[in-house]
């Protein structure tokens, strides 16, 4: 089971769901309670720039990820032998494997939201992805803009073979993208953030993402749980508190992930939220693998038919 996570969000993302499950009103009333505003009502009907803030999305995008992951529960569908969750999703999945409370999860997104947007407070900062070059050389574009700026540039998510979105300062992001177009990327696509996840800009929110985890009640998961950092699992719950807090500034190694559980013997993914972002990536990492997301109304009865 796959998570989505921070750019997975939309205005009414849970709404073809919602009106059949109601476990996932139940969902997102708790968080309300958490979080301390009606996030049904965002989530429903925004307006998309409230829900594009990180400080909202963040929690809100978990709350949609646990919603369906309740609701697939509820109708009968089976717990997962593997989870893993893309960015900010690897705490749903920590959710689904009772490492983290849904309660506490929601409390350590909403810190990590503003710490990291206080993390680059007065930066220019942005995200770019990089089509049609393969990692090293992506890696290549970032080291010379790098240099060439006196400025932070790096990848930041591996999201598929020929794929990779980097981040860091404006200027140097600017650089590198024209690096790559030079080293024959096929498309260089700027991404609008407010935050430069897994960057060494993110660097200076560890702290307070770590006191954050540490007030938090962790289990060590019940299933696998592959971590963004290193594609491994933990079991041990400070092993997991730092390869969350490692996350924050280090890459996203999404493929590692994916092909990890394949090579287990993972044999159909589902996408355990609103959209089709992971699905289309686990077709970019391996066309042979099947993968359902259940934030579809049909696939989500047929992923569930077919799982009885």
């Amino acid at each position: 089971m796959l998570f989505p996570g921070q750019g997975a969000q939309s205005v009414g993302m849970l709404d073809g769901l919602a009106a059949d499950h109601p476990v996932i009103h139940d969902t997102l009333t708790q968080a309300s309670e958490v979080l301390g505003y009606d996030v049904a009502d965002v989530i429903t009907h925004g307006p998309a720039d409230k829900l594009d803030q990180t400080a909202y999305t963040q929690p809100l995008m978990l709350a949609a990820d646990v919603a369906v992951y309740q609701a697939w529960r509820a109708a009968g569908g089976p717990a997962p032998a593997y989870v893993a969750g893309h960015s900010l999703g690897e705490y749903a999945a920590l959710v689904a494997a009772g490492t983290l409370s849904f309660a506490d999860a929601l409390r350590v997104t909403s810190k990590r939201a503003t710490a990291m947007t206080d993390a680059v407070a007065g930066v220019d900062i942005a995200m770019a992805a990089i089509i049609g070059l393969d990692d090293a050389t992506v890696q290549k574009a970032c080291d010379r803009a790098a240099q060439a700026t006196d400025a932070v540039v790096s990848p930041a998510n591996y999201n598929a073979p020929l794929q990779v979105v980097i981040a860091g300062q404006a200027d140097a992001v600017t650089n590198a993208s024209e690096q790559a177009r030079q080293l024959g990327a096929r498309m260089v696509r700027p991404i609008a953030v407010s935050v430069p996840s897994h960057c060494a800009l993110m660097r200076p929110a560890t702290g307070a993402l770590e006191s954050a985890l540490g007030a938090a009640d962790m289990q060590p998961p019940s299933m696998w749980l592959l971590h963004n950092v290193d594609a491994q699992p933990r079991a041990d719950t400070e092993a997991i508190k730092q390869a969350l807090c490692d996350q924050l500034w280090q890459p996203v190694h999404w493929v590692r992930c994916v092909e990890q559980m394949r090579d287990a013997g993972v044999d159909v993914f589902l996408e355990c939220g609103p959209g089709r972002v992971l699905a289309g990536l686990n077709k970019r990492i391996d066309k042979s693998l099947t993968t359902v997301s259940l934030g579809e109304p049909g696939t989500f009865l047929q992923a569930v038919s077919e799982a009885a």
